[in-house]
């Protein structure tokens, strides 16, 4: 079974991000960037099933311009097999364009299973595996903390609001990563050099789907309002007070 796996580049999780002054977008230049966290656990599940034998092969894709490569020799050096880069000059399209990208690479590579990220730290949109999952007519399974091939078929713990809920779905099928799906291992020196001599495939976005016109506008970015400082209280009579007066403002 071949595994897709499908990562995106975005500012490092550690970093603190700015607002532009023009409120445009986000500052990005000259900021750390990484591998999206909840992709890099999907990379880590495939390379187990991989290892497990429930997979030949791992293939790593990702969309963006030139500089998306050092994510993709991220993945490969976690244990992917090869990866295809889909160039596109705008590292910010919209989920349904991703998507569509996406899809024509799964027709192309027919994979067993798509695996990927629940969302992307940088927009939080948390909707391409589902629409990726109706473009190619396979079931899909979002927030996963647990992964077990059993024969052709998935079966999947997804995290709910209300708990834990376990689904099963014929392959081939899409899922997307929780936080607790797997732990990523460290990628160690030896391994990015080895990365290097892996094969990384370069695709033009225009020729695998036509994506039309933007109908998503960023209108206004700002900062967050900053916390108010904590306030020390003398007794719970007072502090019953404020969380009834609180709750009113609520």
């Amino acid at each position: 079974m071949r595994i897709l796996v499908a990562v995106k580049r975005v500012v490092d999780y550690n970093v603190k991000v700015h607002v532009l002054p023009d409120h445009s977008d986000v500052d990005t230049a000259n900021v750390k960037m990484s591998m999206n966290p909840f992709d890099e656990i999907a990379v880590e599940e495939a390379v187990r099933l991989k290892e497990s034998g429930k997979a030949n092969e791992v293939v790593a894709v990702s969309i963006g311009p030139d500089k998306t490569v050092d994510t993709l020799r991220v993945a490969l050096a976690m244990g992917a097999d090869r990866a295809i880069h889909i160039k596109h000059d705008d590292p910010k399209l919209e989920p349904l364009s991703v998507a569509k990208l996406l899809a024509a690479v799964v027709k192309r590579e027919e994979p067993g299973l798509v695996l990927m990220g629940k969302q992307a730290i940088d927009n939080d949109a948390g909707q391409v595996p589902q629409m990726l999952s109706a473009l190619v007519d396979m079931p899909v399974a979002i927030n996963v903390s647990a992964l077990e091939v059993e024969g052709g078929d998935v079966v999947c713990t997804r995290e709910t609001d209300t708990g834990l809920m376990k689904v099963k779905a014929a392959l081939p099928a899409v899922v997307s990563a929780d936080l607790r799906l797997a732990e990523p291992r460290y990628v160690t020196l030896p391994n990015m050099m080895k990365a290097r001599k892996k094969p990384v495939e370069a695709l033009e976005a225009a020729n695998l789907a036509e994506l039309g016109e933007k109908s998503l506008s960023i209108v206004e970015v700002v900062e967050p309002p900053a916390r108010s400082g904590g306030v020390k209280l003398s007794s719970v009579d007072e502090l019953i007070d404020v969380l009834k007066n609180t709750a009113k403002v609520l």
